[in-house]
């Protein structure tokens, strides 16, 4: 048992220090060695926030760890093929699994808006730097059925927690606009500061797009991928104006409530939860997903916020 709960060691852990490190060069780049009037920065408040977001969800990540580490290892039991981890090409289809399954998972955090209710909280900065990959949500249960898959598939349960921490871990260098373009080969392959800043543009031309975690292919393969054109605006389409925790971290989900409390039939209830951000029961039958407006609460109450 002692060896079996040892995976649940997670390597984020070590990169935290590394992760604030680079928030204070970037703070020392930004308004210190000269401001570039292309960047937004850094604000006091927004990076309080979002760090005592990332705080408090590394605790609820270590819990969350442990029901994955268990569920992962009974579907483990059941996988048809078992793969080897001294083989290296484990090692090469459980990235490639696990950013597939990143970007399904990521794709339908846009597209779902149960899902978009706990994503958002990473797209309710408007400022775009090193502290912006902290924020991250306290709700990360959905993750569970698309990582199972892995399991199905045979990867052992420790690798696919590595993969996600390795994810994450890659993931958060892309937050700055510090980095301008890097070579074409890489641009076309991997993620990239450039791709992830569309990705976190609340404009019309840049919603819903680049997914990918570490790489990018598959948004090209998918039609997702948008480049980057003009300075991307941060933030949600509609911003929620505040900067207290609670209400970034469960706004959403209590503006769920409202519309479920509004809705008249189950077909309004099931749209209200399952359909993208902003559905309504007045959308046209048969429009596209991508087609729909992404904002926050599809019963005007007075509430702000949107989907990015």
């Amino acid at each position: 048992m002692a060896e079996f709960l040892a995976h649940l060691r997670d390597p984020v852990l070590f990169a935290i220090p590394v992760f604030v490190l680079f928030v204070a060069i970037e703070i020392v780049a930004v308004h210190v060695l000269g401001h570039d009037d292309n960047v937004v920065g850094y604000s006091v408040a927004d990076t309080r926030t979002s760090m005592l977001m990332g705080t408090v969800a590394v605790g609820v990540n270590a819990l969350f760890r442990l029901v994955m580490l268990f569920v992962f290892a009974a579907l483990f039991e059941l996988a048809p093929v078992k793969l080897d981890p001294r083989d290296w090409w484990t090692w090469v289809l459980m990235l490639l699994g696990q950013e597939l399954v990143f970007y399904a998972y990521h794709r339908a955090s846009h597209r779902v808006r149960l899902l978009w209710a706990g994503h958002q909280v990473h797209h309710s900065s408007e400022h775009y730097n090193f502290s912006t990959a902290l924020r991250q949500k306290w709700t990360p249960y959905f993750q569970l059925p698309f990582w199972s898959v892995l399991a199905l598939c045979g990867i052992p349960p420790w690798m696919i927690l590595t993969g996600l921490s390795i994810d994450l871990v890659y993931q958060f260098f892309v937050h700055t606009e510090k980095v301008g373009k890097l070579p074409r080969w890489f641009e076309y392959v991997f993620n990239t500061p450039s791709h992830h800043r569309v990705h976190h543009g609340s404009d019309e031309e840049y919603l819903d797009s680049n997914y990918g975690g570490i790489l990018i292919v598959w948004d090209r393969l998918f039609g997702s991928f948008v480049p980057e054109g003009k300075r991307p605006t941060y933030g949600l389409t509609t911003n929620i104006g505040t900067y207290n925790l609670l209400k970034v971290g469960f706004h959403e989900y209590g503006s769920i409530l409202r519309d479920l409390r509004a809705a008249r039939t189950w077909r309004e209830r099931a749209g209200y939860v399952f359909g993208p951000p902003g559905w309504t029961p007045h959308t046209t039958a048969g429009a596209g997903a991508d087609a729909l407006p992404r904002s926050f609460s599809a019963v005007s109450d007075g509430e702000p916020g949107s989907a990015v």
